[in-house]
């Protein structure tokens, strides 16, 4: 056991001398760099809460009738009383007669405008000035994830560029487009008789918003049966989702109205006035921010109070929202981001140029590094974070902080004009 105690001593030397080298080498890079910095950035501090809760609507759900289903409408595109929702088929017979027939009349619709067009030069740019506003007002509406007309818009693609081959890219006669047209009013003639008897519309039994997706909340949760809500009820909607129905073919909101029932807490909701209005920041599909009414403020149970929301805007992205997390905001305060540290109180004498006196100013303020150089940049206080201010600057020139300005969080005798070398 003793021939163990010089390795003991042997190690706890060792560990000591490693110590010892790491503070050393602390303290020899403290010395050589006198000074540490950060950027400055633009923030917006909020004071919110998390509001969970669910969207409602008041809507229509259409059934789906037997036969191959293909739905015309897109999600979220409006719709009138007697427009065509959906078409049915009774076989894929009748299906592929349905898209045949769509050609032939896209097809003749192109030919009667070639037949009608001039054929100089001005109509030959106007027709490519078509084609190039078409692909650009359908790369904006992608971009966009705007997808309520996409349909139509690949059609007007499609459209300008055939119109433009008829017109001017095969080299044919008036003559020769009648005749094709001719042909084509025959071929579709013949095909309409066939596929009367097979094909079935589905029009729309009142005006709205189309929506493919039936969750069957549309039934448990509407304007109507959310005055019955509490805290615990809308809790338990939350936590067990119905499940989608798959034997609808889609359905129709009926109001210009949406609303959002959540549960805030009780000190939260005590904030806001029953007919006022609120700001909810919402993700996902709607991804903004919205102005909405505070159309209830319900009973409260464990500390949780049931509020209503309501608004009449933005309808159409609201579609496939149901459950939602959305933040509720109070207020907000926008300005530059600064640590703690690095906020300085600095007196300076100032002289009156009328009179000559000298008085002693206080300003509040930063110092920025600029080529190699201290400069103090006054600011005011927005608010306070916990290890962080919300500021403004004060004044004019180039002496006010902005947004990206490297400023000096850590240094010993700062002073105006200060050259700091790294």
């Amino acid at each position: 056991m003793k021939d163990g105690k010089p390795l003991i001593t042997f190690v706890i030397l060792l560990l000591a001398a490693v110590v010892s080298i790491y503070l050393a080498f602390y303290v020899f890079e403290s010395m050589e760099e006198p000074y540490q910095t950060t950027q400055v950035y633009a923030y917006t501090a909020n004071d919110s809460v998390l509001a969970q809760g669910l969207v409602a609507r008041e809507a229509l759900v259409l059934s789906a009738p037997s036969g191959i289903l293909e739905v015309t409408r897109a999600e979220g595109e409006k719709v009138g009383k007697g427009q065509q929702i959906a078409l049915v088929y009774r076989d894929s017979q009748a299906q592929a007669s349905q898209a045949q027939i769509e050609e032939l009349e896209m097809d003749i619709e192109l030919l009667e405008g070639a037949i009608a067009q001039s054929g100089d030069l001005e109509s030959a740019a106007r027709l490519d000035e078509d084609i190039l506003q078409a692909v650009v007002d359908l790369r904006a509406s992608y971009a966009l994830g705007d997808h309520t007309q996409l349909r139509q818009q690949v059609m007007g693609v499609k459209s300008s560029v055939l119109k433009r081959g008829y017109t001017y890219g095969e080299g044919l006669t008036s003559a020769d487009l009648s005749t094709r047209l001719r042909k084509l009013r025959e071929e579709l003639a013949v095909l309409t008789r066939q596929s009367a008897q097979a094909t079935t519309r589905v029009s729309a039994p009142a005006p709205g918003v189309f929506s493919n997706l039936v969750d069957g909340y549309e039934s448990l949760l509407t304007p109507s049966t959310m005055l019955q809500l509490t805290p615990t009820s809308l809790q338990e909607l939350i936590d067990n989702p119905v499940g989608e129905d798959t034997t609808s073919l889609g359905k129709l909101i009926t109001s210009d109205t949406w609303y959002f029932a959540a549960n805030l807490p009780q000190e939260s909701a005590a904030r806001l006035r029953e007919g006022g209005s609120a700001t909810l920041r919402f993700s996902g599909d709607l991804n903004r921010d919205v102005t909405m009414k505070v159309d209830r403020l319900g009973p409260t149970e464990h500390g949780k109070t049931l509020t209503i929301f309501s608004s009449n805007r933005y309808l159409t992205y609201t579609t496939l929202l149901r459950s939602q997390t959305a933040e509720l905001i109070f207020e907000s305060w926008s300005g530059l981001r600064i640590p703690k540290e690095a906020l300085r109180l600095v007196d300076e004498t100032v002289e009156d140029a009328a009179t000559g006196e000298s008085t002693q100013v206080r300003k509040l303020g930063v110092y920025a590094l600029v080529n190699g150089r201290t400069e103090l940049h006054e600011l005011s206080i927005v608010m306070e974070g916990s290890d962080y201010y919300v500021v403004r600057p004060v004044g004019t020139g180039k002496k006010v902080l902005r947004a990206g300005d490297t400023i000096i969080t850590e240094a010993t005798g700062l002073q105006e004009g200060l050259l700091l070398e790294g």
